[in-house]
């Protein structure tokens, strides 16, 4: 039997929030103030700060000693000598050359599992740091609805919402009404994501809550990724990047996107 501590389920994204040092006063209060009370939580927290301090550890680190590569170096250079005196006098007893050549063989099988083990560890670095964007995206979207947070500015008319967030954020987002489309647009606010503010336009698919994140193209970059129950769908267009984040099914949040794609103003 699993003897992982389970959290509240609606408080599991915000202990990783308080964990990294990403959630607002607001929320990083509340979350301090329920792990006061809650057994569960408590417990739960305290395995990701554990968590967190193991991955930290020298440990994990893929580190060569010293003296591989200087057997490495050493069998090459023997290697060189032996070819250069076989081609002078060309009479190299072969059976003195097996162990050699299986011994250079094993460096460098050695040499190239160092390799494969360095060329994981960037990629999985670098998926970590895609899917840790994608999770603070996702924790904007669960903050929003904990708090009763949806919007700054609660508005149906895109005539009302475009002009609030001029001079709250250093761009003018795309600001599209999608009613038509049976997407209403609920409203409008402001969001802090990976250090920077971004612009989250709010709509509503049935009983859906579907939160639009937008930010200039380059800054940051989001993927595709179901996380906890909740998905995000992103892409790149006229210079900005928009991540769609709801529980909506996938396939209707990527209708969603194609509908918001054809009704953006070009370029």
């Amino acid at each position: 039997m699993s003897t992982e501590p389970r959290p509240c389920a609606e408080r599991g994204l915000l202990l990783h929030g308080l964990a990294d040092g990403e959630l607002d006063a607001f929320n990083a209060l509340m979350v301090e103030e329920h792990l006061q009370g809650c057994r569960e939580c408590a417990a739960a927290y305290r395995e990701i700060l554990h968590q967190k301090k193991l991955l930290k550890g020298r440990d994990l680190r893929l580190q060569a000693p010293a003296s591989l590569r200087d057997s490495i170096m050493s069998a090459i250079a023997a290697e060189e000598r032996a070819m250069a005196g076989e081609a002078a006098s060309n009479a190299i007893d072969e059976r003195r050359q097996i162990p050699r050549r299986a011994y250079i063989a094993s460096a460098m099988t050695a040499f190239s599992a160092m390799a494969l083990a360095a060329s994981i560890t960037l990629f999985v670095s670098s998926q970590s740091s895609m899917t840790g964007l994608d999770r603070q995206l996702v924790a904007g979207h669960v903050r929003s609805l904990l708090v009763s947070h949806l919007t700054d500015v609660a508005s149906s008319d895109r005539h009302t919402v475009k002009p609030w967030f001029l001079g709250k954020a250093d761009f003018a987002p795309p600001v599209v009404d999608m009613a038509e489309k049976d997407y209403p647009m609920i409203g409008g606010r402001l969001d802090y994501i990976d250090s920077r503010v971004v612009a989250a336009v709010v709509y509503r698919r049935q009983r859906h809550v579907i939160n639009l994140f937008i930010w200039p193209a380059g800054k940051m970059k989001a993927s595709d990724e179901t996380i906890d129950g909740y998905h995000v769908v992103s892409w790149t267009q006229g210079g900005f990047t928009y991540a769609a984040v709801s529980d909506l099914n996938v396939k209707e949040l990527q209708e969603f996107q194609s509908e918001l794609s054809k009704a953006l103003p070009s370029p």
